[in-house]
């Protein structure tokens, strides 16, 4: 069950996905979080943020809405409260980082760098308020830059997070490595909408949303298998994954390891049951390593 993901040992492939765990001390209150192969931060920024104003969250078909706005309470915060709680859970720990323009994911990084994190995954999701808002992640030049300049000061593994709004995930899974990313995950929340027929108007303030759960299940498969066929770095799946067969599926297109995110909220053993089902699967099919199916696809 064992996998290494830039020479991070991990003692199982399953981590609990960002914005969706906080930094773990509630989810200990169900199981030992310890079991968890890691656990990715709560969205951290530079500075603390309240977030988003009005609804927040909205369930749809399939799936779940959210505009959080990366509440958090800032990376000083994190260093000095959070941290020192999450390595007594005894897992991976992964500082996921956020930031509006490049010199706050600089100055983010450069904090985390000096601390016991094991590895920071980049959130390039993240609307860039320098250029009329559009994310980082959408076009692989910008994402380039903004990698290459976090790579040079950054002393820890470094995980780029691909949003899947991109304008083509392959070609921006490729400028992230030659970037200098030494993983990849994917796939971050889809855009979309939701819209209160009562009230005639959207139901979030800022109209459109981050989809995720379920329903994107297939799409995100495919974008990870075509990424993994594209690129040398580890990669790292999620979008959907509610049992172990899930992520059975994103293993065998090509991830190291998966990410379990919407659902914690629908169901909080989800990681525990994933991972049992996965070491059940192995013994029922002969399966020694999971290297031995990992991108057989």
């Amino acid at each position: 069950m064992k996998v290494n993901i830039c020479g991070v040992e991990f003692k199982n492939p399953v981590i609990a996905a960002s914005g969706t765990f906080g930094f773990g001390q509630e989810y200990n209150e169900f199981y030992p979080v310890s079991k968890l192969g890691g656990i990715s931060s709560k969205g951290l920024t530079i500075n603390p943020k309240e977030g988003n104003d009005g609804i927040r969250v909205f369930e749809t078909r399939g799936g779940m809405l959210n505009s959080v706005g990366l509440q958090n309470p800032g990376v000083d915060y994190f260093i000095k409260n959070e941290l020192p709680e999450m390595k007594k859970l005894n897992t991976v720990i992964i500082a996921n980082v956020g930031g509006g323009d490049i010199d706050s994911y600089l100055n983010a990084v450069e904090k985390i760098n000096n601390t016991e994190v094991d590895m920071i995954e980049l959130n390039i999701s993240c609307p860039n308020v320098k250029h009329g808002g559009m994310a980082f992640g959408i076009k692989s030049q910008v994402a380039y830059e903004v990698v290459k300049e976090i790579k040079s000061i950054c002393k820890k593994p470094l995980i780029v997070k691909l949003s899947p709004n991109a304008e083509d995930i392959v070609d921006m899974a490729e400028k992230c490595c030659n970037a200098g990313a030494d993983a990849l995950s994917l796939v971050n929340t889809f855009k979309g909408m939701a819209i209160d027929i009562n009230k005639k108007k959207p139901v979030f303030n800022n109209i459109t949303a981050g989809l995720s759960g379920p329903a994107i299940k297939p799409i995100a498969l495919r974008m990870v298998y075509e990424v993994c066929k594209a690129v040398d770095v580890p990669v790292v799946g999620l979008g959907g994954i509610c049992t172990w067969q899930d992520a059975i599926e994103f293993i065998m297109a090509g991830a190291r390891a998966i990410q379990v995110g919407t659902c914690n909220f629908i169901n909080p053993y989800a990681p525990i049951e994933i991972i049992q089902g996965i070491e059940d699967y192995m013994k029922k099919e002969g399966i020694k390593d999971l290297e031995e199916i990992t991108g057989i696809i």
